[in-house]
This record gives C-alpha cells, structure tokens and sequence, in this order.
C-alpha cells in the first residue's frame, strides 16, 4: 500500500505552469502502472523497466525477508506520473556492489545505528542507468530536483541514518552533488565499439602481442570441444533457464553462498524480457556445460552471470568477453558493459571507466568522517583509471 503523499520540500517548486506536485511512496513494484513506470523508465535500460523489477520481486529474489523492502517513490504533477525512483529499505549491504560494509562498522562501533538503510538501485545489478527515472517531455532537472527532495523526505520519515544510489548516471550523481549529498566513483571495464564490422578489424587495432594472446584464448577455447550459442527471444527455453540456473548455483556457492536469484525469476526473465535476453549457451556431446547471461540495451549489452559445469580452458573469456564483442558487433552496439572488477578484462579489450554513487548521510559526524575519506578515494580512482589506460591498455599506441 502507498503511504498517504506528501509534498516535496518547500522550496522545490513543481514545473512552471504545473499544478501541486505530490510524492508516494510504494512497497510493491506491482502498485505503479507498467505504463506510467516505463514511461519515466525509458527503452535505454532494461534493468530499471517495470518488467524486470517485477520479475525480482514476484520470483521473491527480492522481497522483506530477504533484506530487501521495496519503497518505490513516485511523483505526480497535477495528478499524472511525472518521475519515479527505484528505491528499497535494508537491512545490509549485501548484493550492491558499492561497498559501505567499513561505514557501518565504524557508525556502529561508535554507538550508531547503520541499519536499515534506503537504498536507489537495481538489485543485484552493478550496471549504470537511470535512477532518477523522469518522463520524456519533461524538464529533467525540474524533475530530478523534485525526486532528489522527495528521497530526502522519505530517509528523514523513515528516520534512517543514510540512503545511497549507486549507479546512476553521471548527470544524476552531479545533480544530488549540488544537492549536497556526498559523491563517490568507482570503476568498471567496458569495451568500446568503434564501428567495427568484425571481431578481426577490432583486432587490429590491438598491439600485436595483445592480439596473438587472444587469437591463442579463442583457438584453445574452440578446441575445448565446448560448441557456443547466442539463444534469444523465442528460442530460448526452459531447458536452456533450468541448465544456466544450475551453473549459476554452482559459481554462487562457491563465491558467495546463497544465491541472490531464484529459480523462477529466470523463468519470469524470459516470459517477459525474452528479446532483451542474450545468452551464450555451451554444450559438450550435446549436454550443457556453460552458459553467461547478458541484457541487452538500446547501445550496450550488459554481461550479467556465468556459470560453468566444469573446467575448460579460456572458456570463460570466450564466453563473457569475446563472444559479447562480436554480439556487440553484429547488432550495432556502442559498447559491451561486462560487470564488476576484473582488471584481467583489460589486456582482452575492456578498459577502465569511472561509475558514480551519491550518498545522503544525515549524521553529521558520520558525514564528516566519510566525506574525508571520498576526497581521497576519488583521487585514488581518478589516479588508478588514468594509469590504466596509459600503462596496460592493450591498443596500439599513437604512432607504433
């Protein structure tokens, strides 16, 4: 059920000529219209589509018990749905991939309460998009202004010490700084589409000992015996979900024990998201040994899980990387997002790009103590990117 509404804070106007603005806060994905969700959503990113949050929350992925209590906030301007915000109540830090695990530590030694916290994001999903989710036709900043208000309301209703968005878009993060909430970075490793109209022409632009390695990675994968497939849309079955989920299980317990997603959520996946699916399917004599999961985007595909029913050699960056770049290739993406960490990426393509989160942190010693500490940490990362890119990158350099 939404709370009762609320304005936003004094000081934040609706839109000029707009009549009162209203916000609301949601604990099931399931009580906003697919429409008006989608309409502020976008086609860019599927992650944040009304589709797929449901699919977390009705597969129980995503649910109170798991530590994850939905408060989708939205905003209506003169009674229509102006702006919206995926956003969850918690009880930990887990399955967020921007890690405050050493804030709350801290807070908590200190006498503090850290938990619950609210947090904007997609579950489970360290892929950059919209947080600030505004209706096409509508003054974004107006909008966004109106939603960041509208975010700090509900951290104080709740009487929690911080709430965090993590992954946002730039335009976002530098919105809540002016805002004064707190900005961090981060990175990931992306490739790049130049326009290329084959995996060899990519190739080319490579030094050539970065080239020679991969062309040795794909050989020996292909020997493997491991036959590939990119399965998507219609084709993809029940099998095709009941195979990755087992090798999903196996890399979840070996890595971090329970799995963050169920049985049914795949399921759900491919029921209503089937043509935004792509994934790289291996079989051996005709029985499944891996499978990498990936999404796809108006410009980007987005690698999300790998799972593998034994070990092959350079398998998995067969499966996760390269056949994700000729994927990319093929239908005209602008990049291939292949997930969290892994400077390994690197020598294979994939280089370093800064990700954004903000932070509202309502104790002020709590905010004073990590605000020192992003200073540096952005300087950091600034610094680490930088050398990255100078030091390991696997092009050809100007010149040579």
């Amino acid at each position: 059920m939404p709370d009762e509404g609320f304005k936003p804070d004094e000081g934040h106007a609706p839109p000029e000529g707009e009549s009162q603005a209203v916000i609301s806060v949601h604990d099931s994905i399931d009580a906003i219209a697919e429409a008006d969700w989608n309409a502020c959503a976008g086609e860019a990113n599927p992650f944040v589509s009304h589709q797929f949050l449901k699919a977390l929350e009705e597969s129980g992925s995503v649910e109170a018990r798991a530590g994850w209590l939905p408060q989708h906030l939205v905003l209506t301007v003169g009674g229509a749905v102006a702006g919206c915000v995926p956003m969850y109540l918690k009880g930990h830090s887990q399955g967020e991939y921007v890690f405050d695990h050493g804030w709350a530590h801290a807070y908590e030694r200190a006498g503090g309460r850290y938990y619950p916290k609210l947090q904007v994001s997609v579950p489970f999903t360290p892929v950059t998009g919209p947080r600030l989710l505004v209706r096409a036709g509508l003054d974004r900043a107006d909008i966004a202004a109106l939603l960041i208000a509208g975010m700090g309301q509900v951290a104080e209703r709740h009487g929690v010490a911080s709430l965090h968005v993590t992954f946002p878009e730039k335009w976002e993060w530098e919105a809540m700084g002016t805002a004064g909430w707190l900005q961090r970075t981060g990175q990931q490793y992306h490739w790049e589409n130049k326009g290329y109209a084959s995996f060899d022409e990519f190739l080319g632009e490579l030094s050539s000992r970065k080239r020679k390695a991969i062309r040795k990675e794909r050989r020996e994968a292909a020997q493997s015996g491991v036959a590939l497939e990119v399965v998507t849309g219609g084709d993809l079955k029940t099998r095709h979900w009941d195979a990755f989920y087992r090798f999903y299980r196996n890399t979840s317990d070996r890595k971090w024990g329970d799995p963050y997603l169920t049985r049914p959520f795949f399921d759900l996946l491919g029921e209503r998201l089937a043509d935004k699916v792509a994934l790289v399917f291996g079989t051996r004599e005709g029985e499944p040994v891996c499978g990498a999961l990936n999404l796809i985007g108006r410009d980007a595909l987005y690698g999300r899980n790998w799972g593998c029913a034994g070990h092959f050699r350079f398998l998995h960056f067969e499966a996760c990387y390269y056949q994700a770049i000729d994927f990319a290739i093929a239908r005209g993406l602008g990049r291939v997002e292949a997930g969290a960490q892994g400077q390994h990426k690197v020598q294979r393509g994939y280089l370093p790009v800064h990700t954004y989160s903000a932070h509202l942190i309502r104790d002020p010693a709590l905010r004073r103590a990590i605000d020192r500490f992003l200073v540096e940490e952005r300087e950091a990362v600034d610094w680490e990117i930088e050398a990255i890119a100078d030091q390991a990158s696997p092009f050809k350099q100007t010149g040579g």
